[in-house]
């Protein structure tokens, strides 16, 4: 399994190169793609080497590929970009030649994900607890993506997202319901257009819409830890100046940014303030 660049050509591993060029068939999940690639790093391979194993045929390539390996042939199989079987095919070519009793080679290199995170600026903290969770891609259909959205308002860790150009405006929108929680965009990651910003869930879809040119490319998100929240109840006096002032909701989200209180606690209390005499 041979991870290779997810943009920059220059992120190949010199181990990657040195199998690319032993192994006498690379699958792969599109064959001109491949063969770009390598000729781009001066690799000759024949079409007869290449083979097409994507999602939509990775099943039954399975079988291919495990005849081949017990005939002695050595393969290596890359998706078009990145670490194979991360939102990528590959899984279940793994788990065909692994229940065959072969042999699966990981080598590591780039991946989106990881380069996400490693640009977050995630520290570690004892509220927040380690680790993130993997979730790729959310459901197209927009209820269920909403569905999505608020179930990942209840979770705790770091989660880690991506998203097509096609989709992105949709998911934004979606995210917004996630409120002043702390995004981090990755856009053309490695790519000469690179954008890397974070910002509120809510500001998401403002920021695509100041610049046609933010909806184009391939996205890695990396959606923070929500802030602690505690069953202390809400310090009033911030709220009751604002709420003076200013409508509910709007008293409410200035509130949470003063104090760094949870706004569903808050709205609890605004709720309570608006209906004491």
């Amino acid at each position: 399994m041979v991870a290779t660049p997810i943009g920059n050509l220059a992120d190949i591993t010199l181990r990657a190169l040195h199998v690319l060029q032993l192994v006498d068939v690379i699958a792969c999940e599109d064959t001109r793609h491949t063969q770009a690639l390598l000729r781009a790093y001066g690799i000759d391979k024949s079409a007869a080497q290449l083979l097409a194993v994507h999602q939509h045929n990775e099943a039954q390539a399975m079988g291919s590929v495990v005849d081949r390996l017990r005939q002695g042939v050595r393969v290596a199989y890359v998706s078009d970009a990145g670490t194979p079987a991360i939102s990528d095919p590959g899984a279940r070519l793994v788990a065909g030649v692994v229940q065959a009793g072969l042999n699966v080679v990981p080598l590591p290199g780039a991946s989106s994900v990881t380069t996400a995170l490693s640009v977050a600026g995630l520290a570690q903290d004892a509220d927040h607890g380690s680790g993130f969770l993997f979730v790729g891609f959310l459901p197209s259909k927009t209820s269920e993506r909403n569905a999505a959205v608020q179930a990942l308002a209840a979770e705790p860790r770091t989660v880690v997202l991506l998203e097509a150009p096609h989709r992105v405006e949709a998911l934004a929108q979606a995210l917004a319901a996630l409120g002043q929680r702390p995004l981090t965009v990755g856009r053309e990651l490695t790519k000469q257009f690179e954008d890397i910003v974070t910002l509120a869930a809510a500001d998401f879809a403002g920021w695509l819409a100041q610049d046609a040119n933010r909806t184009r490319g391939e996205f890695a998100l990396v959606l923070h830890p929500g802030a602690a929240e505690t069953a202390a109840t809400p310090q009033p006096r911030v709220l009751q100046l604002l709420l003076a002032e200013l409508p509910l909701k709007t008293a409410v989200k200035l509130a949470a940014e003063i104090t760094g209180e949870p706004r569903n606690a808050l709205y609890e209390l605004a709720l309570t303030l608006k209906d004491s005499p």
